[in-house]
């Protein structure tokens, strides 16, 4: 195979190649009626990571898809980290996946056969990790490299978890440390040293099985992953879905190693400075460092979870059976005159 590095043949990467949250609203202020249907039990109301659609027996499909430009050069594992990130959507509803479908795009008269096979072998090695078969998908000839999957699941109803959900006095848990979208930039800025990037590669090729089982207890009543958004601008859609406020305690935030190193070098996304404009005037005073960080836009990432504190043993013992030591990040409260605050 063609020795190549991937990320010089896209303009963005990851989930930082998402519309910006301000742009994606105006685009979805559709001039159609939306028809209601009762089945439908999760739409994209509150912006949730996935739709459910009621069987009438207890359970609910799950349907979601995600795909993105390469954000590292390895062919096989952008394959890996773009499956990844799309079956996490099942994951933070509560659910189980099923299979999956892959979505391909591919400059043919740049980028070689063999380099497209590895970045499809790559999903698929994470479809045999979660247990599902790629079943099948759809490619097109396209000016850069582009990947994902269309992933179905299941989900118990009484199981399943959704961003309206939440409730003031939890408190809030962040299953994978933030800084991916920094380290990923300090990479394709080639100011990245040996081995600095390998923590955030583990991070995002590393699955969010453990929502399933986080599902299953009473005390954990909203769930969504981390991405493009940020962990502000996720925690966010939730507290707007459930008519909440939250704070979050910045000096419990997990991050990556080095992230601080390299936010001091200047490599901050562009998704992030995106995500400020877009959500910024929602969230109280935050400092430079506080807002690069809270705002950095991840390609998957971990799961925000909302714990009630009377639920707090089971979850622990959940997560460390997952093999997560977790410390809450923050706490939710009522509603204030910012939507969230940093301290």
């Amino acid at each position: 195979m063609e020795e190549v590095k991937l990320t010089e043949y896209s303009h963005g990467a990851g989930c930082g190649c998402k519309i910006s949250p301000m742009l994606l609203d105006e685009i979805l202020k559709s001039t159609r009626v939306d028809i209601k249907y009762q089945e439908l039990l999760v739409g994209n109301e509150s912006r949730d990571d996935a739709a459910a659609f009621d069987l009438g027996n207890g359970t609910s499909v799950l349907s979601t898809t995600d795909f993105f430009m390469p954000i590292v050069d390895d062919p096989f594992t952008f394959g890996r980290i773009a499956a990844t990130n799309a079956i996490s959507d099942i994951y933070a509803m509560g659910g189980r996946p099923l299979m999956a479908i892959s979505i391909f795009g591919w400059p043919i008269d740049k980028l070689s056969a063999d380099v497209a096979r590895a970045v499809i072998d790559g999903g698929k090695a994470v479809c045999e990790e979660a247990g599902i078969p790629l079943a099948g998908g759809h490619s097109i000839d396209s000016p850069e490299p582009i990947f994902g999957l269309a992933v179905t699941g299941i989900v118990e109803n009484k199981n399943l978890m959704q961003n309206k959900s939440a409730q003031k006095d939890c408190l809030i848990f962040l299953t994978k440390a933030l800084g991916i979208g920094i380290l990923t930039t300090a990479q394709k800025q080639k100011k990245i040293e040996a081995g600095h990037i390998e923590p955030a590669i583990e991070a995002m090729t590393t699955l969010n099985k453990v929502g399933s089982e986080f599902a299953l207890l009473e005390g954990v009543i909203t769930m969504t992953d981390v991405t493009g958004f940020g962990l502000l601008g996720h925690l966010s859609e939730i507290c707007e879905a459930s008519d909440i406020g939250a704070t979050v305690w910045f000096d419990k935030v997990p991050l990556l190693p080095n992230v601080e190193k390299y936010r001091d070098l200047g490599c901050i996304p562009g998704g992030s400075r995106k995500n400020f404009l877009s959500y910024g005037a929602k969230i109280g005073e935050m400092t430079q460092a506080q807002r690069e960080i809270l705002c950095d836009a991840q390609t998957s990432g971990g799961l925000l979870v909302i714990v009630k504190k009377s639920g707090l043993d089971s979850f622990f013992e959940v997560a460390h059976k997952a093999g997560l030591e977790l410390e809450a990040i923050g706490e939710t409260t009522t509603k204030g005159a910012h939507l969230i605050e940093v301290i």
